[in-house]
């Protein structure tokens, strides 16, 4: 816990990315009737029966300090698809010396992901950028970009959405958004917030 709480309180390091990656699924969902449109005073309507049209993966890094965020659509969440946009994320910055990564415990978030893209030298030179740092079991809430992942929830992902090209034009424009906006997130709970609420608890974790 503290590793990623020592990361946070840090000062802006350009040479030295500090990135939260996180995930989410999203049911992609049809109206079976068209939509009662929003009036004023009045939201729009939806009818409580719907078409399922499969479901697709939100892939999404935030660089909390400095108001940017990365995203891609993807149909699954496979360790390839993991490698692939850490890949994206290592072209988005050429010219740092690390990215150091913080994410959960998940069994797609490994070193291993990034050979199964099919080139050695490939993996090795993203390996080579990363830092990995990872939240501790049961203490996903620490990765920021979940912070993040709720506010993308409530702003653009939290509605039906009925396809997958719908989903990522509207993930992308809500992404341009928040980077014109530079929109950053305000990570208040440190490591002495914690050892003065829980006193009891060694600091060793």
């Amino acid at each position: 816990m503290y590793d990623v709480l020592d990361l946070y309180e840090e000062p802006y390091d350009p040479k030295r990315h500090l990135i939260n990656l996180d995930e989410k699924p999203k049911q992609l969902l049809g109206d079976k009737k068209v939509p009662i449109p929003m009036k004023p005073g009045r939201p729009e309507k939806y009818d409580y029966e719907y078409v399922r049209n499969g479901t697709a993966n939100i892939f999404i890094a935030v660089e909390f300090k400095a108001g940017k965020r990365v995203t891609q659509v993807t149909e699954r969440r496979t360790m390839k698809d993991f490698a692939w946009f850490v890949k994206m994320l290592v072209d988005e910055y050429p010219d740092v010396e690390v990215i150091r990564l913080v994410t959960d415990n998940l069994n797609t978030h490994k070193e291993k992901a990034f050979y199964e893209m099919g080139s050695i030298e490939g993996a090795e030179r993203i390996l080579s950028k990363i830092e990995f740092h990872y939240t501790p079991k049961h203490a996903s809430w620490l990765n920021a970009a979940e912070i993040e992942i709720n506010v993308m929830d409530i702003e653009c992902t939290g509605r039906r959405i009925a396809d997958k090209e719908t989903l990522v034009r509207e993930v992308a424009a809500w992404t341009k958004r928040r980077n014109d906006q530079r929109n950053k997130i305000n990570w208040k709970f440190t490591r002495e917030r914690r050892i003065r609420n829980c006193p009891s608890i060694m600091s060793k974790n």
